[in-house]
């Protein structure tokens, strides 16, 4: 039988209510607190400290001292504790996927994707930690030889958002720390249990004391972001979440031009060509939509349809998602959880309505569910949209296809590319040659062709526009946190 609560915890440590700093479990300064409520039911599932900016800098104060030593430890060194972190979760993966469904919604065998997914990038940045080479520069003066090293830039802040709570932190503090870095973690306020489980295994795992810090906070994330931005301790800092919020932590990074990875909100375009095969249409779009409940930052956000197989497309799409089970995650054959809060709900609802207002057709779903205590959303489907409606310009992060209609590839692109964010896009097609044409015409970071996922951690993942810069995962995702340093040396006799 599937776990349901966190009484089936098998490992009891891994529920942990305090921040981390410097190795210890402790409390805010304030001794405010917070709760952290599970999604489906509104239950009260943690009570968490309310961190702010003093707790921050005591953070990062530990962060900077570990990395006076942290530093000088070797690629290999880093490679064994990365790994052995990657086999702890492993080894731990229902308590840790459990928590996570418990404080996200996502459903249990989400979650369990989720773990192995973050698991990918402390494998992959275990074997990037060995290969952070330099290069000898051929010299225009024969006198002279020119070489260049890289060395880790310090103290990494790494804010992460709700959506992805495990998947996230390791992306991020993977890389940091394989590159040579010490972190401070600031995670989502509405997830911050599966982020504080991380810490317990990376603990286990032999990272030294002060290496990584945690520090939680739901209402007070304002003063927390501006303290790891404007510390002049803090050499890099990474953010995910809105384009928004990623345009303040700028203004405050600028002060001291700290050096930044950032992954913003995305819009994405999800096209399907007359030549499609519509299964694949469908199931790539199942995946691109509806993961994690429509809440991920790549989610098919304009799905836009050929007008040759516009009705085929959405009846065929009606018919699968009408067969999909909404409940709670950690319930049997549960495909679409809740969403992770009140807020979703309502900015969903806000979509659906002014869909309607300007005549898109609702044919399936369309309302909150009935019945059900927590943030549910029945999925839906709505026809005949258009550019004026809010889903052209805003993410809806929920279970809420819209359904556009083209004539032309150009048209598609045109249509694809008329926003200010960048970050997915997704194409359906079996002509091989149009899926160059539009893939390298669509302005985004990453495309998907025939299928509805963009991510692994051998790939670098980023946006262009509005949607940030800096990538994360592939060889480039450990850059982020070296320096590069030119040495010159006279070799005149």
């Amino acid at each position: 039988m599937a776990p349901t609560s966190l009484s089936d915890l098998k490992r009891k440590d891994l529920l942990q209510s305090k921040g981390f700093i410097n190795a210890e479990w402790v409390n805010a300064k304030s001794n405010k607190t917070f709760d952290v409520l599970d999604p489906a039911t509104l239950d009260k599932i943690a009570t968490i400290p309310e961190m702010g900016a003093a707790d921050a800098a005591l953070a990062v104060d530990a962060a900077d001292e570990a990395f006076k030593t942290f530093k000088k430890t070797t690629g290999r060194e880093r490679a064994r504790m990365l790994r052995k972190w990657n086999d702890l979760n492993l080894k731990h993966i229902d308590d840790l996927a459990l928590i996570l469904t418990l404080e996200n919604g996502k459903t249990l065998a989400e979650a369990k994707g989720e773990v192995v997914y973050a698991t990918s990038f402390l494998e992959w940045f275990a074997g990037e930690a060995e290969r952070t080479y330099g290069e000898v520069i051929p010299s225009a003066n024969l006198n002279q030889r020119i070489l260049t090293f890289k060395q880790p830039l310090g103290v990494a802040a790494c804010l992460t958002p709700w959506n992805f709570p495990i998947g996230m932190i390791t992306r991020k503090a993977g890389a940091a720390l394989a590159a040579g870095c010490t972190t401070v973690w600031k995670p989502a306020g509405e997830t911050p249990l599966s982020c504080l489980a991380q810490a317990v295994l990376a603990q286990e795992a032999g990272f030294p004391k002060g290496t990584i810090n945690v520090v939680t906070t739901l209402d007070l994330v304002a003063e927390v972001g501006k303290e790891l931005c404007t510390n002049k301790k803090v050499k890099k800092v990474s953010f995910t979440g809105s384009t928004r919020v990623g345009k303040i932590l700028a203004e405050h990074c600028a002060g001291s031009v700290k050096k930044m990875s950032l992954e913003l909100g995305g819009n994405s375009p999800f096209l399907v060509f007359d030549d499609a095969n519509i299964d694949t249409a469908v199931e790539a779009c199942l995946v691109a939509k509806l993961r994690n409940s429509g809440q991920t930052c790549v989610t098919a956000n304009r799905i836009m349809v050929q007008k040759g197989i516009y009705d085929k497309f959405a009846d065929a799409l009606a018919n699968r998602i009408k067969g999909l089970k909404v409940g709670k995650g950690t319930d049997e054959g549960v495909i679409i959880g809740p969403l992770t809060h009140e807020r979703a709900v309502e900015k969903a609802m806000s979509h659906i309505n002014d869909a309607k207002k300007h005549g898109g057709q609702v044919i399936l779903g369309g309302a909150p569910m009935e019945g059900t205590k927590g943030y549910f959303i029945q999925p839906t489907i709505i026809k005949n949209m258009s550019k004026e409606m809010l889903t052209t310009r805003e993410e809806t992060f929920a279970p809420v296809v819209g359904l556009y209609k083209f004539d032309t590839e150009e048209e598609a692109i045109n249509i694809a590319n008329d926003c200010d964010v960048g970050l997915g896009g997704f194409v359906i097609t079996e002509n091989i040659a149009r899926s160059w044409r539009v893939v390298e015409a669509l302005e985004v970071g990453m495309v998907g062709v025939n299928q509805g996922m963009l991510s692994a951690a051998e790939n670098p993942f980023g946006g262009v526009k509005e949607s940030g810069y800096g990538r994360e995962g592939g060889a480039q995702g450990i850059q982020e946190y070296l320096a590069v340093k030119s040495m010159f040396i006279n070799v005149s006799v």
